[in-house]
Formats: structure tokens, sequence, C-alpha cells
């Protein structure tokens, strides 16, 4: 092939080439307009750009973020149980933070603070911060969770797995809150005053009948479920919607099983309770309330308000 052939033939092949690029960069346009279209009359004035921001800004629908969630809780029923036990058993420790946080707050501003349990209750959301960030299995989390797939289509074999992963998760939180309430009170890992507020929060838990630790669990349940709910929609902000809720359980004196189980524990370690007392009396009420709230209430009110539009 001679010089002037190859000049002749490069610039067609040149030719070709943009006439491709140029067709998949239009498909590609209108493949990006058919994702967007305008959705009223004043979207129908900007520009495809324009519209993809408004998309990307606009809230989540109640069905989108119900999708959301229905597809985590599917996930997490077919989870081994091992993997299910050992992040169970991380999310007991790590949720221990939260009471851990508030003893050293108290330690340091004294327990006749006057806004004391307002500024303590920041502590208690420490531990939630953690262990849900880190997507660890939180037993109250999963009242909603994994209680969607059930109400969406109810099998007996997601009911089983269901109770499989709630008794699973169950035990290994409460597991972790033991084991961490025992390095607290007979390790030595943790000073000696902090200790002794560790020990004054749990005392003011125990205080509780068990009548009142119950119908205070049903508002921490609903409280966890939302918060659940709402991080679809939180990108970006997640920490402080954990942070406002969790404070607000602590702040109005609400009760949640698996972090207040470790104050409980601190107790009986410590000698002052009896672990059949710490469980009928105190963790038991709690767990069932925390139900209630989290799967009897607001699981149920989520499936309704979307059940027509599946």
């Amino acid at each position: 092939m001679t010089d002037k052939e190859v000049n002749q033939k490069t610039p067609s092949n040149k030719k070709s080439t943009d006439t491709r690029g140029e067709q998949m960069a239009r498909d590609e346009e209108k493949a990006r307009e058919s994702r967007n279209p305008p959705q009223n009359p004043s979207e129908e004035s900007l520009s495809l750009e324009e519209r993809e921001a408004v998309a990307e800004h606009g809230n989540l629908t109640a069905l989108t973020v119900y999708s959301v969630i229905l597809r985590e809780g599917e996930e997490e029923l077919k989870r081994p149980v091992t993997s299910l036990w050992w992040s169970g058993v991380a999310a007991g420790i790590g949720i221990s933070t939260s009471v851990l946080t508030q003893g050293i707050i108290r330690t340091h501003l004294g327990s006749d603070h006057p806004y004391l349990t307002l500024i303590e209750s920041l502590g208690y959301s420490f531990g939630f911060v953690l262990v849900i960030l880190c997507r660890l299995q939180l037993f109250t989390e999963n009242t909603i969770t994994v209680v969607l797939p059930v109400l969406a289509q109810t099998s007996r074999d997601r009911l089983y797995f269901t109770a499989r992963l709630w008794a699973v998760v169950l035990t290994a939180n409460l597991f972790g809150t033991f084991l961490t309430a025992a390095i607290s009170v007979h390790g030595g890992v943790i000073p000696a005053e902090v200790l002794a507020a560790i020990m004054d929060i749990s005392r003011h838990v125990s205080e509780l009948t068990p009548t009142e630790a119950f119908l205070r669990a049903i508002p921490a349940g609903f409280f966890i479920a939302a918060l659940v709910w709402m991080l679809p929609s939180a990108k970006g902000s997640e920490v402080w919607v954990i942070v406002m809720f969790t404070w607000l359980i602590a702040a109005g004196g609400f009760t949640h099983v698996i972090a207040g189980s470790n104050e409980i524990f601190s107790l009986v370690l410590n000698g002052e309770m009896r672990i059949s007392t710490a469980l009928i009396y105190h963790i038991g009420p709690v767990l069932v309330g925390n139900i209630l709230g989290g799967t009897g209430l607001f699981a149920m009110l989520a499936h309704g308000q979307v059940h027509e539009e599946m």
C-alpha cells in the first residue's frame, strides 16, 4: 500500500470512529432522557442536567424506603447463624459503649450538675452510632428490618428464619453486654470513679417496676424502628439522625433492652441483683415493650402506608 493510499484511508477510518462515538453519545443522551422525563410543566424548561439534579436531591418516596429496608431484611434472613452470632456479640459489646460514655460524663460533671441528664444522655448515643454504622446485628433494629419480608409475603419458611434470627441475635447481644459488664465490674480496666458512676446509673434503671419498664420500652422500640426507616433518606447525615433519636430515648427515660441489659448485668455481677430477677423483672418486660413498639406499631404502620402501592 502506497503512502497516498494510507493517507486517503486514515481520514475515512477517523470519520467512521467519530460517527460511532457520536451515535453512542446520542443513545446515552436518549437513555438519560427516558430516565428523567419532565414530571411537571415547570420542569419542561429545565435542561437534562438540571432535571437530573432535581431527581438526585429529591426525597425518597415511602415505597422506595420500604423497598430498601425490605431488601436488607431479605438479605439478613439468609445470613448463616455463625455470622449472625458473632455480629450480635460484637453489637452487644459495642452498645455497652453507651453506658461507659454516660459514666464518664457523669464522673466529670458530678451527680449534682443541674443539666446532668440532658448532657449525659448524649453519651447514650455513642454505642448506637458505633453499632449502626458498623452494620452490626442489633436486636431492636431487626424488629422492623426482618419483619417487613414476613409482612410482604408470609410463609412458614420466612417465619422460621425470622424466629431463628431473633433468637440468635438477642442471645448474642445479651452475651456481649454480659461479657462487657463482667469486664467492667471485675476486670479492673475502668477507673473506680467511672465504675461508681456506672453503678449509680444502673441502680436508677433498676428502680423501675416491670410495668414501668414495659411501658417505657414501647416508645423506645418505636423510635429505633423509625430511625431505621429514616436512614436511607439521611445520606450524609446518618450520625445526626442516630444521635437525635437515641438521645431522646435516654433523655426521656425510655428503656432499651440491649443497652439496658448492660446496666442490669452490672448489678448482677456486683452482687446487688439475682440473675433470675434481672431476666424476669427487668430485661423481659423491656424486651416485650421494644418488640411491641418496633414491630407491633411502626412496622405495621410502615407496611400499611405502602400496601396499596405494591
